[in-house]
């Protein structure tokens, strides 16, 4: 018996997995995340431009967790039913105002747990993609504060210099999308 509701459903879910990704069970994204966050899944992605920057964006000051840091282009869940990959299409609109194309998946297995200073825990499968904007995005003032193209190589060097002022997924994901592709981050 599959227990996981379509993804047609009104309330915004979240999917929760087991500790090797398997789907376990579904549960209201506006209740999962406490300071017992169960492990589901989620997505980041990574926006660049044709002249090879890359978009950070603030998030809302109105965010639940990590209210007013930088991080990566957007973020956000599969709903049930749903691929990763849909969900990284289905949300630059939602997010940003904006399609992007050349999705590329680049770190497919990463995870991480991360504790807010409101004592909110992030506790997520976290595949991190890549992809391309060819204009500038209209975002959505209740996730995106302020955002900003900047060079890679200084976003790199800002991310090192001050590891407070981001996002911890953005922390951990800079130096393993530098392995994975130095070309787009200038390594």
């Amino acid at each position: 018996m599959n227990n996981l509701p379509s993804r047609e459903s009104t309330v915004e879910q979240v999917v929760l997995v087991d500790d090797d990704g398997a789907a376990i069970g579904v549960a209201d994204k506006s209740g999962v995340h406490t300071a017992a966050t169960p492990l589901h899944l989620a997505f980041s992605c990574h926006l660049f431009n044709p002249d090879g920057q890359i978009l950070v964006t603030r998030r809302a000051l109105t965010k639940q967790t990590w209210p007013g840091v930088w991080t990566n282009s957007f973020c956000g869940h599969p709903a049930p039913g749903e691929t990763t990959e849909e969900a990284v299409i289905r949300r630059a609109p939602q997010e940003l105002g904006v399609a992007v194309s050349g999705l590329k998946p680049v770190l497919p297995d990463f995870r991480y747990r991360a504790l807010d200073a409101s004592g909110v825990v992030e506790n997520e499968i976290c595949p991190v993609y890549t992809a391309m904007l060819e204009t500038d995005p209209q975002p959505t003032p209740d996730e995106v504060c302020e955002w900003r193209w900047t060079d890679p190589a200084a976003l790199v060097r800002a991310v090192d210099a001050a590891p407070w002022a981001f996002s911890p997924w953005l922390v951990l994901q800079l130096p393993l999308l530098a392995a994975a592709e130095p070309e787009l981050l200038g390594s």
